[in-house]
């Protein structure tokens, strides 16, 4: 009997409000493994709002978030803050810190080859571990970060700019790579296309259909999340609704769902105009007994 794939992440009943206004409320959403979905809507709905809530950095005013357990979530915001000393290459190599740790440990190991007293316990170790090591892809790491930053527009030149002399377009782009690289099990973008040119646009779609991981963006860009998604999520008039497949999908499919509300809106009110009249007129005929009478 398998056991039932348990989502990555779950909302129910979510409300947010400032001060006596409300944002949203009564939503309840579930994001899926290797999910891909795009949070549409108004300027002012509460997107980026509902953003930080799913993923922990606000609080809403009901209702809860279940992350699942052990699960990473990576988080671009539409303004990222990187400051320090850092130089843009060695923020991506932050991502394999573990991966270095080990080929650290590789290294030792090496040496204590050299020992005859050490030498067959660290030939098992170093068997082992580097067998671990290639697994997880340590001897590649230091390529997909020239990769990844190639893709977002960075060129060799760029590698030892630090982060606090970088533009706020590049930190946007900065913090996109390290993110990518670091592969979280959801990654969530607020307008990951804002700073990048036709090219690394492209480049990122393609990056993301290879993703493993589940994505979830928020963005303007129609041709974007119309490559990228296959659920939509959009939130108006304080609340969600979720139409399956991509951008184009949900346009169509909001226009008839538009219709059909108002073909049952017009029926209804047509059945409330009819059972007022059939009010009035028994009132009126009664009126006439009364006054016969």
């Amino acid at each position: 009997m398998h056991r039932p794939i348990m989502s990555l992440l779950t909302a129910h009943d979510l409300s947010k409000f400032y001060g006596p206004d409300e944002i949203f409320s009564g939503i309840s959403v579930d994001v899926p493994h290797q999910a891909r979905i795009a949070l549409v809507g108004p300027n002012g709905a509460g997107k980026t709002t509902l953003l930080n809530i799913l993923i922990g950095r606000d609080i809403a005013d009901t209702g809860s978030v279940n992350l699942a357990r052990g699960a990473r979530v990576g988080f671009l915001p539409q303004r990222p803050e990187l400051h320090g000393a850092n130089t843009l290459y060695a923020e991506q190599l932050g991502a394999f810190d573990s991966l270095r740790a080990m080929e650290a440990q590789l290294s030792e190991l090496e040496h204590a080859l050299a020992d005859p007293a050490r030498h067959d316990e660290a030939l098992a170790a170093y068997g082992e571990l580097q067998e671990r090591f290639e697994y997880l892809g340590g001897y590649t790491y230091e390529q997909r970060i020239r990769t990844v930053l190639h893709g977002l527009g960075f060129t060799p030149q760029d590698y030892d700019r630090r982060l606090m002399h970088l533009s706020g377009g590049q930190k946007t782009r900065a913090l996109l790579a390290r993110l990518l690289l670091e592969a979280p099990d959801l990654l969530v973008l607020d307008e990951p296309t804002n700073h990048l040119d036709i090219q690394a646009i492209e480049w990122l779609e393609g990056y993301l259909s290879e993703f493993q991981g589940a994505v979830l963006v928020v963005s303007h860009d129609r041709y974007f999340i119309d490559v990228m998604a296959k659920t939509v999520w959009e939130l108006d008039f304080g609340t969600l609704e979720t139409y399956r497949g991509n951008y184009s999908h949900y346009v169509r499919q909001r226009e008839e769902r538009h219709a059909r509300r108002l073909v049952e809106y017009e029926a209804q009110q047509a059945f409330i105009a009819k059972e007022e009249d059939y009010i009035r007129r028994n009132m009126a005929g009664q009126n006439t007994r009364q006054a016969k009478g």
